[in-house]
């Protein structure tokens, strides 16, 4: 039995009540943006391509916005 590798943080940071997570998920190679702001408890998480990640990181609400059909 294979024993599951936990999540790890890659980037935090924190603008007035808003928070972003970056976090690594190495059992299935992906990456995931969260952000929540403390004031409300509103937020999202998304997954990100790894290439995309640094950006999302900086940008995570342009990560946020449906795509396109």
């Amino acid at each position: 039995m294979t024993e599951r590798r936990p999540s790890r943080e890659l980037a935090r940071r924190r603008t007035g009540d808003v928070e972003v997570l970056l976090l690594w998920h190495p059992d299935a190679g992906s990456v995931e943006l969260a952000l929540r702001d403390r004031s409300t408890g509103a937020g999202f998480q998304v997954e990100v391509a790894p290439e995309d990640a640094i950006d999302a990181f900086y940008h995570p609400y342009a990560y946020a916005a449906p795509e396109d059909d």
